[in-house]
């Protein structure tokens, strides 16, 4: 009876064992589909995240002739209306032509205010976008009392796109380099007629200005064919001119502007904080995206080591990207596309920035 017990235990302990092993299987089964199915999602999205990544590539180059960063509700605004912002904004960015309507020139009103200082802003969109009250060329008028001429063009970059030439007598980009030879007096300023910026080539006497604002980035970084630096990790050098370079133009222009108005001062605005969706679809932010030439957090850092280069001239820094309070957090509230401000984003920067100019005005203060 015992040896009968014993080898019915014995039994019972190897089905127990067996079963225990087929669980075991069958969970193992279970997970390395389950993993299957996970990593064909991952490359599933990787390809669609590529593709899309691919697609904005190519339109920008195929748009490059006067492009802008809008919202898909602005592109079907009317052509040459002068909204720059939207009252429901869509999560979607894309790169919009750029229709060049000759405007009837504005009738300048004459302007016996008394104003503290004189300010020339030179930007893109983030500064051109809205020039109503809740603009942030606007915001920074008011407070500083500051005369401000805004001669900003949504759509350009500081630097020059591959296909334009730095001669003079053939000159046809309305980016930074081309409003600074403007103002100086080097360049037809024929290219900026029906524009904001060639009313203020008209009326402004820039001999009388106290800051030169410079804001570019967030194009040039779009494009993903204008490098941050000729000066790559490791040594190596691009073989491209400076002036094709994101740093390199903000350095030509702070020259051209200290050798013609040295009594100005030059503050130097980095990229702020972006997002960059694709319909509903996030593709990644100032940190993560990358375009080919590094992610926007780089070219605010070129921005800050080109004015750094240029402190003991009296060039001034503001690293909107990282103090402008725009960030992941407040991104919501303060950006309506992922890259224009709002209302209340534009106060918040504008803010700040009139505060390092006003420190920097009144420093015993």
């Amino acid at each position: 009876m015992a040896n009968t017990r014993r080898g019915r235990q014995n039994i019972n302990m190897l089905l127990v064992v067996l079963i225990g092993f087929c669980i075991l299987a069958i969970i193992e089964i279970v997970y390395g589909q389950a993993q299957m199915k996970v990593e064909r999602e991952r490359l599933v999205l990787e390809e669609q995240n590529r593709q899309t990544v691919e697609e904005l590539k190519e339109e920008w180059r195929k748009l490059q002739d006067g492009t802008s960063v809008v919202t898909a509700q602005e592109e079907a605004a009317p052509a040459g209306s002068s909204q720059g912002q939207t009252e429901q904004p869509a999560k979607v960015v894309e790169q919009k032509k750029t229709q060049d309507v000759q405007q009837e020139p504005k009738v300048q009103e004459e302007d016996n205010r008394n104003y503290d200082m004189q300010i020339v802003i030179l930007g893109d969109s983030i500064m051109d976008g809205d020039r109503t009250e809740s603009g942030a060329a606007d915001i920074i008028s008011k407070q500083l009392n500051a005369k401000v001429y805004n001669m900003s063009m949504g759509g350009t970059t500081a630097a020059l796109l591959p296909d334009e030439q730095y001669n003079f007598s053939k000159w046809d980009s309305r980016g930074l380099l081309g409003v600074v030879n403007a103002i100086v007096g080097n360049i037809n300023a024929d290219i900026f007629e029906g524009y904001a910026a060639g009313d203020v080539l008209e009326t402004c006497d820039f001999d009388k200005t106290d800051y030169f604002i410079i804001e570019y980035g967030v194009n040039d970084f779009l494009t993903g064919q204008i490098p941050n630096s000729r000066y790559l990790e490791g040594g190596d050098t691009l073989a491209v001119d400076s002036t094709h370079t994101y740093t390199g133009a903000l350095q030509d222009a702070i020259s051209e502007l200290q050798n013609h108005f040295p009594d100005a001062r030059i503050m130097v605005c980095a990229p702020h904080y972006c997002q960059v969706f694709n319909g509903n679809a996030f593709i990644g932010d100032g940190y993560s995206l990358d375009y080919g030439y590094g992610p926007l957090i780089n070219f605010a850092r070129g921005a800050g080591y080109v004015a750094e280069q240029n402190k003991e001239e009296g060039v001034l820094f503001f690293n909107a990207f990282e103090v402008s309070g725009i960030d992941a957090e407040t991104a919501d509230d303060y950006l309506e596309d992922g890259i224009h401000m709002t209302p209340l984003g534009a106060r918040v920067y504008a803010e700040k920035l009139a505060d390092k100019i006003r420190k920097d005005f009144y420093p015993e203060e």
